[in-house]
């Protein structure tokens, strides 16, 4: 489908899109373009990339596909060198996990003829690196492609196609819309992941059974990261807060006063809720 595909970043996220497309023969080159020779030659080892560079420009000079995959308050910057070193024409993309603010800025500094539309592919892990990369990492999952309001079409639906050939679900949603339902289902769970693991005495750790393990396991990521995260889309997440908040009170009402009817109605409202996810 590409003759030369350049990902920006190349951990668990960039380094599963090129297994992704060597193992599905979408592309003929795919080039990893970082910041640590250590990191690139992973990439190498582990087969996600047939080519590497630590300079950006010279990475995307021949690309037909660039995929930013660097942390979000990177992106921006990234796809602005993009632009101005790839060939005309040549599709952009990002994996960020937060959209507004992102998309926002490219279309204020970039020229209008750029390629852009932003992405958020709903599928990653604890881990990082490309030693934690798979090549099925995106298959049956869900990515979010955020084309910004009156933008061309067309290249929303090239992207779009980029990720379905990947084994993705593709949701287009516009940016902001994007950054309130993920602060809910992504990045408030983290928060809460990471506020539980933050609460629990090293001395109890013994005990800790599958279901600690299974509600924390999130929090083992990269705090850096998640901190970025946070805080660009941190008006969104203090709404989901805000509503986690309210719910944690009338648990703590429902404790305090022994009542066992409140504290059932929010234990059955949240299984219903869980059970109509069926995963």
């Amino acid at each position: 489908m590409w003759k030369t595909v350049a990902i920006v970043g190349v951990g668990l996220i960039g380094g599963s899109i090129g297994l992704a497309l060597r193992e599905r023969k979408l592309a003929e080159n795919v080039i990893g373009i970082g910041r640590r020779t250590s990191t690139l030659r992973k990439a190498r080892d582990v087969g996600a990339v047939t080519s590497t560079t630590l300079r950006l420009e010279q990475g995307v000079a021949s690309a037909d596909l660039i995929v930013v995959a660097t942390p979000v308050d990177q992106i921006a910057e990234n796809v602005r060198q993009a632009v101005a070193h790839c060939p005309a024409g040549a599709l952009i993309t990002d994996a960020g996990s937060t959209k507004s603010q992102i998309v926002r800025t490219l279309h204020e500094t970039l020229p209008p003829t750029t390629r852009f539309v932003g992405s958020h592919p709903l599928a990653g892990s604890e881990k990082n690196g490309p030693a934690a990369a798979a090549a099925n990492l995106f298959e049956g999952r869900v990515v979010v492609v955020t084309p910004r309001r009156n933008g061309p079409g067309d290249v929303a639906a090239a992207v779009a196609d980029f990720w379905s050939a990947l084994g993705a679900t593709v949701f287009l949603m516009s940016p902001e819309a994007h950054d309130e339902v993920i602060a809910a289902t992504s990045h408030l769970p983290h928060l809460i992941a990471s506020l539980v693991a933050q609460a629990t005495p090293r001395e109890d750790l013994p005990l800790a059974a599958s279901g600690w393990q299974d509600t924390t396991r999130i929090a083992a990521g990269d705090p850096q990261l998640w901190t970025q995260i946070l805080l660009d889309n941190r008006a969104n997440v203090l709404k989901a807060l805000g509503r986690f908040e309210k719910s944690l009170g009338r648990v703590r009402t429902a404790l305090e006063r022994g009542e066992s009817k409140p504290l059932a109605k929010l234990l059955t409202e949240a299984k219903a809720i869980r059970d109509a996810l069926q995963t």
